[in-house]
């Protein structure tokens, strides 16, 4: 009777459990490799063609009302816009005190804390935006990248 009986297949599972380790590891390491900076509510950023992904750096908006860094308000725009670069020593000192908190770091952190991206509102004036960039060049920023909305790439018509 026992020559009757069929042999079931056994399933080996070692070979889809590596694959779905190594699938695993392969998800966790590219999930954080997406960056979005979200600009606040009250800034309309202006629509570019630009491909290139935003990194992760310090991050100034610029509304037609505030200039703030991190989120926290640092100066008017209105004052920047009629006054001196007096109005900008609170938007340098906030630079400063997050340029010096990367003591201790490793080196790509510390070539990412040399990095700023300015989220200025499309009805800010150049004006202010450059004032800004010199006082993000005169703390050490060495790079000043601006935000921009990604527009769609166009079609080239025959």
């Amino acid at each position: 009777m026992s020559r009757n009986r069929v042999k079931i297949p056994k399933m080996n599972l070692t070979s889809l459990m590596d694959v779905f380790t190594i699938l695993v590891f392969f998800l966790l390491v590219n999930s954080g490799s997406v960056e979005l900076v979200e600009a606040p509510k009250d800034v309309k950023l202006p629509e570019s063609m630009e491909e290139t992904k935003p990194r992760e750096t310090v991050v100034v908006f610029v509304s037609p009302e505030n200039i703030l860094v991190q989120g926290e308000v640092v100066a008017l725009t209105e004052e920047v816009l009629d006054g001196d670069s007096s109005y900008l020593g609170p938007l340098a000192d906030r630079l400063a005190t997050l340029k010096e908190n990367v003591i201790g770091q490793s080196t790509d952190t510390i070539a990412q804390s040399q990095e700023v991206t300015i989220l200025a509102d499309r009805s800010v004036p150049f004006i202010v935006v450059r004032k800004i960039m010199s006082a993000c060049t005169g703390e050490g920023y060495e790079n000043v990248s601006l935000a921009v909305i990604q527009r769609p790439t166009q079609v080239a018509s025959r």
